[in-house]
């Protein structure tokens, strides 16, 4: 059998990507998407017809046309896999609390407009303090929520006491910092975006958070098999590929039967300024939030352009 059907088996699988014809041949649980990979999509000639709908269902607003575009990929992704799709708000709203529920309410109610239940779509919120108290309300509204660009414990712990229903730390992510900051190579469990992973993991299970774990951002196979058992792992559809390719014997790593949950008294709550100054104590995790954001929010910007060229035209 190969690695990515034994990983099913323990794991549930999402597929990181805006590319349905990728996804379809995948076979995921659920997929996700964020600002870059429907900007990647959106340039292919098979979704140009997902912009033309936009265009003529948002009318001549850049913003309502992008907010439809991620819907509309959204919604063809869902003819696809029988779980949920996971659509981001704006990168540039990460420090706008309110700004941010809007924006998720809007996307929830242009997904209900498409015939979409609620159930099947997670709003995606970078884990700023503003996105995690953000997220905090959506999820009282009975909106679920995927936070994302996730890489200190700080972030961790304050998503899980505001009952979010997933987050994504950024594995790869975190292994790119240590590896340009300490000049080496890091392999297997060594891994230092294996070791965030397996702590959040260990952390939630100890203390029996409702919050489940989707690892994300992979540089190569051999992080996601160290992450075998993990709640959830989103993979690019590249990995997926050479896991499907792959024969081998798959060991889980992360199980709730290997953590000790005798010991269960409750962490006292982190406050705004008690989360800023543990996550600010963490040098990897503030640099790659920040420089995630931007990133984001830069292709964000870029879509923004194209589909104003777009509008000029018409």
């Amino acid at each position: 059998m190969n690695l990515l059907e034994q990983l099913k088996q323990v794991t549930t699988v999402v597929a990181d990507s805006g590319d349905v014809d990728s996804i379809k041949s995948l076979n995921p649980t659920d997929a996700t998407t964020n600002p870059s990979l429907i900007l990647q999509a959106a340039k292919l000639p098979q979704y140009q017809r997902l912009i033309e709908d936009a265009m003529n269902k948002a009318g001549n607003g850049v913003e309502d046309i992008c907010d439809q575009l991620i819907v509309n990929f959204g919604c063809e992704i869902l003819k696809h896999v029988p779980g949920r799709v996971s659509s981001e708000v704006d990168a540039r709203l990460s420090f706008d609390t309110q700004a941010s529920i809007e924006k998720g309410r809007k996307l929830i109610a242009l997904y209900q407009a498409a015939g979409i239940d609620k159930k099947r779509v997670l709003i995606k919120l970078a884990s700023t303090w503003q996105g995690i108290k953000a997220a905090e309300q959506l999820e009282q509204e009975g909106i679920a929520c995927n936070l994302t660009l996730l890489f200190s414990k700080a972030q961790a712990i304050a998503c899980a006491e505001a009952n979010v229903t997933l987050i994504s730390p950024f594995v790869g992510r975190i292994l790119d910092w240590f590896k340009k900051n300490e000049e080496r190579e890091f392999v297997g469990a060594e891994d230092p975006g294996v070791k965030s992973v397996t702590r959040i993991y260990n952390y939630y299970k100890q203390y029996g958070y409702n919050t489940v774990v989707m690892g994300a951002s992979f540089r190569n196979t051999g992080e996601i098999i160290e992450l075998a058992g993990c709640d959830l792992l989103t993979i690019s559809p590249a990995l997926l590929n050479e896991l499907k390719n792959t024969e081998g014997s798959l060991t889980t790593k992360l199980s709730v039967n290997n953590v000790n949950t005798t010991s269960r008294e409750m962490p006292v709550p982190l406050t705004e300024s008690t989360f800023a100054w543990q996550h600010n104590e963490d040098a990897m995790a503030t640099e790659k939030l920040a420089e995630g954001i931007r990133n984001f929010a830069k292709d964000q910007a870029i879509l923004d352009s194209l589909v104003a060229e777009l509008v000029n035209k018409t």
